[in-house]
């Protein structure tokens, strides 16, 4: 009986070992890929983004003077050109409507078409700078624009206050409207007029006068006017106190009147 148990127990451990020995090959995995290494070419750069100049400027500002002139003189497109298509990019400086309207009509409206072309392309330089850059620019003064090399401006810094000179007005960058590579576009108070186009100073429309308002009498007001100013109560009320009396007398006298006649009507 023992020597049947041991012969089982020897045949099961040796059909166990035949079967995992058989089975082992159709469970092993097959090998890892082989390692590759990474790509030694850069990655592209992205793309500059794109600025729809005529959107900033319509939404971005009081520009529409500006903006309907380069519409118009389809300097809009060039700008947006020089954006797109070129790797220095653009820096525009748009005076505001109120910068326009401080201009009499003759200054601009006696302009020929490639005059007012060349005034706008003087308000834009064919390259890229932000704020920060104009500290360096200013040592290379005067600096060509897009009009052209005889088109040149003047740039001043001085603790951050910039200021954009050309031969009849200096006018101070007021803001940054929008300056991201490869657009940077800078709000002005004044118009950019170069002696080549407008050849006489120009002349600037008057700033209307000053409202006159009433305001009341204050303490800072001359002693005369004060004084005119508290009298007037008092006259008033000196008046009312002295017809008092008469008021009391013509009433008493109303009174025994009609008292005296009452009698004289008994009587009779």
């Amino acid at each position: 009986m023992a020597l049947i148990t041991a012969f089982a127990i020897i045949t099961a451990f040796a059909i166990t070992t035949i079967l995992s020995i058989w089975i082992s090959p159709i469970n092993a995995q097959s090998p890892p890929p082989p390692f590759l290494p990474p790509s030694s070419s850069p990655a592209p750069s992205p793309a500059p983004h794109v600025v729809n100049l005529t959107n900033l400027l319509s939404l971005t500002g009081p520009f529409s003077t500006f903006l309907g002139l380069l519409l118009r003189t389809d300097v809009i497109q060039t700008f947006q050109n020089q954006a797109n298509n070129s790797k220095q990019g653009i820096t525009i400086f748009v005076p505001t409507d109120s910068a326009f309207a401080e201009l009499e009509k003759p200054a601009l409206s006696n302009l020929t078409k490639d005059q007012l072309r060349s005034l706008l392309l003087y308000h834009a330089f064919a390259k890229f700078y932000s704020l920060s850059d104009f500290k360096n620019l200013s040592s290379q003064n005067p600096v060509s624009t897009f009009a052209g090399g005889q088109y040149t401006l003047n740039l001043t810094d001085t603790s951050g206050l910039i200021r954009v000179g050309s031969d009849w007005s200096n006018p101070q960058i007021r803001s940054s409207v929008f300056s991201t590579y490869p657009v940077a576009v800078y709000e002005i108070n004044s118009v950019l007029l170069p002696k080549s186009i407008v050849t006489t100073p120009p002349a600037l429309t008057p700033a209307p006068a000053p409202a006159h308002h009433l305001s009341p009498a204050s303490d800072s007001a001359p002693a005369s006017q004060k004084g005119r100013g508290e009298e007037a109560p008092k006259s008033s009320e000196t008046g009312n106190s002295n017809s008092s009396p008469h008021k009391i007398v013509l009433s008493g006298l109303i009174c025994f009147l009609t008292a005296a006649w009452g009698a004289v009507v008994l009587m009779v």
